[in-house]
């Protein structure tokens, strides 16, 4: 009999699979077309028994064998292996214990926050017209969605002539109020920065390069793109700098404030690592601050440096993660010189940070925008800026909120991966992404196509531009300008009078 006692505790796996695979041999078909797609390699066929098998252990519920499997053989279900039941230790807690025990290491995650915090758009309702003030028909009336993002004058100069003088700083102008937020070549693949690249041409909005640098191949779309600069500066030359319509300092971002980023030396391969200008196989790590910023005087060094660099042609925006003094924050940056404030709140996604820090650190976007808005309006400098504000838009419905909140803008990532058919499964980190997004593996990468990605992109906005002007002609608003900061247009449900209060809002029925 086997002595249990000389088992090294160290080698007991004590992690159950998250996730089981079901497989329908009835339907089943041994095709292998589950085992070529699966970049985990959880399927593989038994010959000899001309049976697929499969191991639970390595599935991250990516869904490609799901949506591959031509008799719909194959289902993925969570586990319902389960602990002893505790309210505190819950089996998430104690498989982090576990994991944490086995490996010593940090948890890293990818994505937004998961957690069941309060999201306050699905908390706040839109107003709509009856009978004294009348709604608008979109089909057949003009509904401008046209957005324009930079500093504004606070009144119109003429000259002596009476005529009005154009002293206008540079601006963005967008055809909708939505961009495509950051995500860097190397954090996501080639494919799907063309993607995004060409849809933000067709639409006439933008696209961020991330912190990793632009690509040769994209300076074309030069006139639709945000160039960042982050802590790190990979790939930040004056070429660069130049290419885009304007330039964003990354201070800090949502799902991870206070600290850096970190791409895997793994990604870092080919034109990932000229394009960074960092050598192939070195992690890219970037310093938790600006090494050049601790202060809002330095802060506002750097604005007019690249203003200085690009002479003067460009606005520049200051990213921040919603944090708690966050509206103190902008008001400073307000002053700074730039012209436009994004904001990321604590859902916003990521390709990997630290499980703690993405899940309990800052604060719901909504919250940071409202007090931001008011914040600057007290102060009398709305209008020296633009926000723009992500994490975790969702929706038209989110869009219409938030530029009621007081946004001038939307940023969306996470949803603009699923439409390319991310189906977050958590594991961007990895670089083995199935849907070729996430990944820099050739074979994986040619799974997602650009010509088919960048139209559903295009679909996916233009559908929202139809629902937001069906939305904003339901309040008898025909401009996106006019709904801005409109917090009449807003009631609350199920939030407490401190909330309504940050908020700006009342409740529902008032």
């Amino acid at each position: 009999m086997f002595d249990f006692t000389e088992v090294n505790p160290m080698a007991i796996n004590f992690l159950y699979p998250n996730y089981e695979v079901e497989r329908n041999y009835d339907r089943c078909i041994s095709c292998r077309a589950c085992e070529r797609q699966c970049a985990n390699e959880v399927h593989e066929y038994l010959p000899d028994q001309n049976k697929m098998v499969c191991d639970d252990s390595k599935c991250v519920n990516c869904q490609r064998c799901v949506s591959i499997c031509p008799t719909r053989a194959l289902k993925i279900v969570k586990t319902n292996n389960t602990y002893k039941e505790n309210a505190n230790w819950t089996g998430k807690a104690i498989n982090e214990v576990y994991r944490q025990a086995g490996s010593g290491g940090v948890l890293l995650s990818s994505m937004g926050n998961p957690e069941n915090y309060p999201v306050y758009f699905d908390k706040i309702l839109l107003n709509a017209s009856q009978v004294t003030n009348p709604s608008i028909d979109p089909l057949r009336e003009p509904m401008e969605t046209k957005v324009f993002l930079g500093a504004k004058p606070k009144a119109i100069e003429r000259d002596a002539r009476g005529r009005i003088v154009n002293n206008l700083p540079p601006h963005l102008s967008l055809s909708m109020p939505v961009m495509f937020s950051a995500m860097s070549f190397g954090s996501i693949s080639y494919n799907a920065h063309e993607s995004l690249a060409r849809a933000a041409e067709e639409l006439g909005i933008m696209y961020n390069t991330g912190e990793g640098g632009l690509h040769e191949d994209f300076y074309r779309y030069g006139k639709n793109t945000i160039v960042q600069v982050a802590s790190g500066r990979f790939g930040v030359h004056p070429d660069y700098l130049n290419s885009g319509a304007a330039i964003e300092i990354k201070m800090g971002q949502g799902a991870k404030p206070g600290i850096g980023g970190h791409l895997p030396g793994a990604k870092i391969i080919g034109d990932v690592s000229r394009t960074r200008m960092i050598p192939e196989g070195t992690d890219a790590i970037s310093p938790a601050p600006h090494h050049d910023i601790y202060s809002i005087e330095d802060l506002r060094q750097l604005v007019y440096s690249l203003k200085e660099a690009t002479e003067y042609k460009k606005p520049v925006i200051v990213k921040i993660a919603a944090v708690h003094n966050v509206s103190a924050i902008a008001s400073g940056i307000a002053r700074s010189g730039a012209d436009i404030i994004a904001i990321d709140g604590f859902r916003g996604g990521t390709g990997a940070a630290p499980t703690r820090i993405r899940d309990h650190v800052g604060i719901p976007i909504e919250l940071a925008l409202a007090s931001v808005d008011r914040r600057l309006r007290e102060e009398g400098i709305r209008d020296n800026v633009s926000l723009v504000v992500g994490g975790s838009i969702r929706s038209s419905a989110d869009i219409v909120k938030a530029v009621a909140l007081g946004a001038d803008c939307v940023y969306i990532a996470t949803s603009a991966l699923l439409a390319l058919g991310c189906h977050l499964c958590g594991s961007c980190h990895t670089g083995k992404c199935n849907w070729g997004i996430a990944t820099q593996n050739p074979e994986l990468v040619k799974r997602l196509n650009p010509n088919l990605g960048y139209k559903r992109l295009v679909n996916l906005l233009t559908a929202w531009k139809h629902e937001i002007k069906e939305m904003m002609g339901g309040m008898g608003i025909n401009s996106i300008e006019s709904l801005k900061g409109n917090r009449l247009m807003l009631r609350g449900v199920g939030l407490n009078e401190k909330e309504l209060e940050i908020l700006g809002i009342k409740y529902a029925g008032e």
